[in-house]
């Protein structure tokens, strides 16, 4: 016998007003799941606090430590791997150079690794909104110039790091090859915390998987009792050993420079400048230094005319800069990357700059 009952199949059929109603309480724990997830989870950064390298990707977290740095220091140091300071430990950073030198807790360590100037507008605009009125050292890394793969702008696609926080529509980043529909749920994820905190918990807690994928790796373990209710702890100890560029054998480079009026990386690094000014912020950029003992002959004069050009634009905006001169060559890690007496001497040359500082100018 066949009954002609509309929905007979369901056991369950809400009216609109019941419809309403659950799709207010979905709202509402979309929204405060977040918010409660702070008091449960205990965070308690000490001194000297840099955000764990295996949270590099996890913006919610970044966001959460922005605040906190905001709230009690009064100079925020931002940039890549060199100011979150891959060659050296927490106690060795320039924040924590600074510091020293300041005699208290003023500088605060907001680096993150792989960050080019793309990435970094992305991560000021979308996620560093406590950073407001403060005095902000904002570093540049030229390494991002140094070649049209770094600088985004070779057609072939190719892996670009932190890809959630570049455009996804305009400007075009040509190496950046994403389906649109991806395009369009990273653009929806920006302003959905819920969506940053259950990315924060597949970081934090289940090795960057979702559950489903994570139980099949770790079949006897329960996911409940992965969530610690802790993030992971600090990295206190330096990531690589602090060994110089010339003792690891590294030979000298040629390496292709853009130019700088066309660089894609230089266009993202002066919009990160003009966000936080628009915030109110005190910008003093820190150019370099870059390891030039590292570039042959006519690579080294290339870079000369390029930094010249970021000192003109500078200059022209009103924005305070220091550009250190090359530092001695048994100082470098790398191309980029200073070891602990490094830090200390660029600390020494930016900390009078920032004597005079006053946020919003």
């Amino acid at each position: 016998m066949e009954y002609d009952v509309p929905f007979s199949s369901n056991s369950i059929r809400l009216k609109g007003s019941q419809w309403a109603a659950a799709a207010g309480l979905a709202a509402a724990l979309i929204w405060l799941a977040p918010a409660a997830w702070r008091r449960v989870e205990g965070f308690a950064p000490g001194p000297g606090y840099r955000l764990p390298y295996g949270l590099s990707g996890d913006y919610w977290f970044f966001e959460r430590w922005c605040a906190a740095a905001a709230s009690r220091c009064d100079t925020l140091v931002g940039g890549d791997s060199v100011v979150w300071g891959q060659y050296v430990s927490e106690d060795q950073t320039l924040s924590h150079q600074l510091n020293a030198l300041a005699g208290s807790e003023r500088f605060a360590n907001l680096g993150l690794d792989g960050l080019h100037p793309a990435a970094m507008a992305g991560l000021l605009e979308y996620h560093a909104l406590p950073i407001r009125g403060k005095n902000v050292i904002l570093h540049l890394n030229p390494l991002w110039m140094s070649s049209a793969k770094h600088d985004l702008k070779e057609e072939e696609e190719s892996r670009i790091n932190h890809p959630e926080l570049v455009p996804q529509f305009f400007p075009r980043i040509p190496c950046y090859r994403e389906r649109v529909s991806r395009r369009i749920g990273i653009a929806i994820e920006r302003n959905l915390p819920f969506i940053g905190w259950t990315r924060h918990l597949q970081i934090a807690f289940f090795d960057g998987m979702d559950i489903p994928a994570w139980t099949l790796d770790h079949a006897y373990r329960s996911p409940i009792a992965a969530v610690v209710f802790a993030p992971p702890p600090h990295d206190a100890s330096a990531r690589y050993p602090p060994v110089s560029w010339t003792k690891k054998g590294l030979e000298k480079q040629d390496l292709p420079w853009v130019d700088l009026d066309t660089s894609l990386q230089w266009r993202f690094f002066r919009r990160s400048v003009e966000i936080l000014k628009r915030r109110g912020n005190r910008v003093v950029v820190l150019v370099g230094p870059f390891n030039e003992h590292m570039l042959e002959g006519a690579s080294r004069r290339t870079f000369a005319g390029i930094k010249r050009g970021i000192e003109r634009w500078l200059m022209e905006t009103g924005t305070d800069f220091c550009a250190p001169p090359a530092l001695p060559s048994e100082l470098y890690a790398d191309a980029s990357h200073p070891l602990a007496p490094g830090y200390a001497s660029i600390a020494r040359q930016l900390f009078p700059k920032l004597a005079t500082s006053r946020p919003g100018n």
